[in-house]
């Protein structure tokens, strides 16, 4: 097992910037998860890991030593691809085998190790199959395993469950996520798919266009965000923003002025915004923390703003519904009791504790 650290690192293709400064220290046997949308520098970052791509500028160091020149397969680490990459000529068995025979380790070793994480998998009755006869969630499973045989330092998974369906990617999580807890061992995982970023990291990397936007525990990335990106990508449905809002005073009291609603500041959060008065913000607010006001939770700080209904959405567990407001859409998240109907005007209860304010020009969230 081994920490992964990148310090100052960039990756250039010619005049295109993949990677831009990227620093991070993931400790030994941590899970973090690369996130951000496609073409964002998350798999570029894994790749330079691995050593599949060169690190134009900066230090990629596992453990103690930089493995900038040091060869893939003298890294110690082991990727599971989206393609799952499995040799089809191959069964079950010689495909977890192949990097163990590579390596030259004894033929009693390999049999055990193969049939031991095979059983630890739920596969050991699939290892005389080639992969054409196996399902998706089946592939992925042999996938990983292969990896687990050789006991690597580090973990590398890129987007392993794109390819499967919706049912067996909650499946697959979990499972990804116990095999974590009980290796130990560090992962670094990259997707584009914010739930299961949230789901499976101990802390969440967010990329946009190559930069780390920020890095926290996934309670603290969807509390704090630190700009509007991280905001409006972690979530969903995803946070309503309402831009070109005024923080000022009306008759002595802190308001937040949406153009289409004023939004009182919370007490607690009054000498924090104090020296933005007068600015350009924008005003965020998850759609979770809008509900009707016959059914809004306890201990809130409810403001009452009216809005037009124009679409619902029935999820049984919940009602999406669709706000509508001088021209401005927005979310909200109620109750499945919540008696609502499209045309409707009614009035809704935001929870203020939850808001969030960014400055106009620069999108950084007001501390």
């Amino acid at each position: 097992m081994a920490s992964v650290t990148y310090r100052n690192v960039t990756k250039r293709w010619g005049d295109v910037v993949a990677v831009k400064n990227l620093s991070i220290e993931i400790p030994d046997g941590e899970f973090l998860v690369f996130v951000g949308p496609s073409g964002c520098g998350k798999s570029t970052s894994l790749r330079m890991l691995a050593g599949l791509e060169e690190v134009t500028e900066g230090e990629i160091l596992i453990g103690d030593r930089v493995v900038n020149n040091v060869a893939p397969k003298d890294r110690d680490i082991a990727m599971v691809f989206q393609s799952y990459a499995l040799y089809p000529h191959m069964t079950v068995y010689d495909n977890m085998a192949f990097g163990l025979r590579l390596r030259r380790t004894p033929k009693q070793v390999i049999d055990e190790r193969v049939r031991e994480v095979a059983a630890s998998l739920g596969i050991e009755n699939l290892l005389d199959r080639r992969p054409r006869q196996l399902s998706g969630g089946q592939r992925q499973r042999v996938a990983v395993g292969r990896a687990i045989v050789r006991e690597p330092a580090v973990f590398l998974l890129d987007e392993p469950l794109s390819n499967l369906d919706a049912k067996l990617r909650v499946e697959a999580r979990a499972f990804i996520s116990k095999l974590h807890q009980r290796l130990g061992t560090t992962f670094i995982y990259v997707t584009h798919d914010q739930v299961e970023a949230m789901t499976m990291g101990q802390r969440i990397a967010v990329l946009r266009a190559g930069e780390l936007m920020q890095i926290d525990t996934p309670t603290n990335l969807y509390d704090h965000p630190a700009n509007v990106f991280v905001a409006g990508f972690i979530g969903s449905p995803a946070m309503n923003f309402f831009d070109n809002s005024e923080l000022k005073e009306v008759d002595g009291k802190m308001v937040v002025d949406t153009g289409l609603f004023q939004i009182p500041v919370p007490s607690t959060r009054i000498e924090t915004y104090r020296p933005h008065l007068g600015k350009r913000v924008i005003f965020g607010i998850r759609p979770e923390n809008i509900a009707h006001p016959d059914y809004q939770p306890a201990n809130v700080e409810p403001a009452m703003v009216e809005a037009n209904v124009d679409v619902v959405e029935e999820m049984g567990n919940e009602k999406i519904v669709y706000l509508e407001e001088g021209g401005k859409t927005f979310l909200a998240r109620f109750d499945p009791r919540a008696d609502v109907h499209v045309g409707e005007r009614i009035n809704v209860v935001l929870n203020l504790y939850n808001m969030q304010l960014f400055d106009q020009e620069t999108e950084q969230a007001l501390q």
